[in-house]
């Protein structure tokens, strides 16, 4: 049975990020009743009585690399069209609150700990963290930008598995909303088994794979032969410069690519392409042209646009993980969560379409509310 006065910690890796300072905004914003919880899913009535923690009981902490303190950093997305105006001063001592519990990340330029060290400091972190607080659990949540994927035989592992092992070794579930490596390394498959800590993820579907997911079970649905399906993607901001590496992009966009295989049984033809437009900051535009045959083999294009900012999709989503995780945590749920892959472009088994995942997702809400 949940605790009315428990607290519940969220801990952000990219605690600075866009994402992140959105999240911890737009909750503060939502508590105090400035704006509505509009895109969070768990705040719609098919969550009631499921005993996830109340928005107001969340506390926010996390660990960057970077200096820039949370207040200034949402001024700056107020700027750039992220955040309303006014928001960042009404929320400003939330945000403070949040930037005292940030922690230097790492590995930095020059740092000379081992995996095993950084692994441990990290955890202390977020140890330190529960214990100074009071707080009932902690949901480590991994939005920091996109990493390339590990080199076969790699001796190291990549900064997201550290900060992944230092959530199973502090007792923490874990959700991976980036398409980075996290937990899915193989050094790591017999700590999480063991841990018997729920986790979810990769890769948050806020966008054009979100899109993808709907359309690519209509054709399948409809016996429409799909011959080809390419997209482009023009974003800026952290992500923009971060997918402009080509081994990041490629991390990325195996996600995207997988809904289309995972639905339609087969890869189309096409790619998708990434641009680097540091002018959209956290904006973001994602074009698709679809290719496909109708009856009589008549050739048929569908071409769609979507125009969004990555940081307001991306928010609500988390914040629903965060209170999802520590919902199963609470009720003794062990392992992944395939129920979850409502948010992920690469879930953790179950469903690739959207509405059949969405299905599971309140299976699980029935799940949650039976545990109470």
């Amino acid at each position: 049975m949940t605790d009315g006065n428990a607290r519940t910690g969220v801990w952000f890796v990219g605690a600075r990020g866009s994402v992140a300072t959105t999240a911890v905004a737009g909750c503060a914003a939502v508590t105090a009743g400035l704006h509505p919880p509009t895109g969070m899913v768990t705040e719609t009535p098919a969550f009631t009585g499921t005993g996830l923690p109340a928005l107001h009981s969340l506390v926010f902490g996390g660990h960057d690399t970077a200096h820039c303190p949370l207040p200034k950093r949402a001024e700056h997305l107020t700027d750039a069209g992220v955040l309303p105006h006014g928001l960042a001063s009404a929320v400003r001592a939330d945000l403070e609150a949040a930037d005292r519990e940030i922690r230097p990340g790492g590995p930095g330029a020059g740092d000379t700990r081992t995996d095993e060290e950084l692994i441990a400091a990290f955890a202390d972190d977020m140890t330190s963290f529960k214990e100074r607080l009071g707080l009932a659990r902690v949901v480590v949540v991994g939005v920091s930008s996109t990493e390339p994927l590990p080199e076969a035989g790699a001796l190291r592992l990549p900064p997201s598995s550290l900060y992944a092992a230092a959530a199973v070794r502090a007792g923490c579930p874990y959700v991976n909303f980036t398409p980075s490596t996290g937990l899915r390394t193989e050094a790591l498959t017999d700590t999480v088994a063991a841990s018997g800590l729920p986790h979810a993820g990769r890769d948050g579907k806020t966008g054009q794979t979100l899109l993808r997911s709907v359309l690519a079970p209509m054709f399948l649905q409809r016996a429409l032969s799909v011959r080809a399906w390419s997209g482009t993607n023009l974003l800026g901001g952290g992500d923009g410069a971060a997918l402009a590496d080509p081994a990041a992009a490629a991390a990325k966009n195996a996600g995207k690519e997988r809904v289309l295989a995972d639905t339609l049984g087969h890869t189309p033809e096409g790619e998708v392409h990434i641009d680097d437009v540091p002018a959209l900051g956290d904006w973001k535009t994602a074009w698709d042209h679809i290719a496909f045959d109708g009856f009589l083999g008549s050739r048929m294009i569908l071409q769609t646009i979507w125009q969004g900012c990555d940081s307001a999709l991306a928010a609500p989503l988390v914040l629903d993980l965060a209170r999802l995780l520590a919902r199963a945590h609470e009720a003794g749920l062990a392992g992944p969560l395939p129920e979850l892959g409502f948010y992920f472009k690469d879930p953790d088994g179950g469903p690739a379409g959207l509405s059949e995942q969405f299905t599971a997702l309140l299976s699980f809400a029935d799940r949650l509310r039976e545990a109470r």
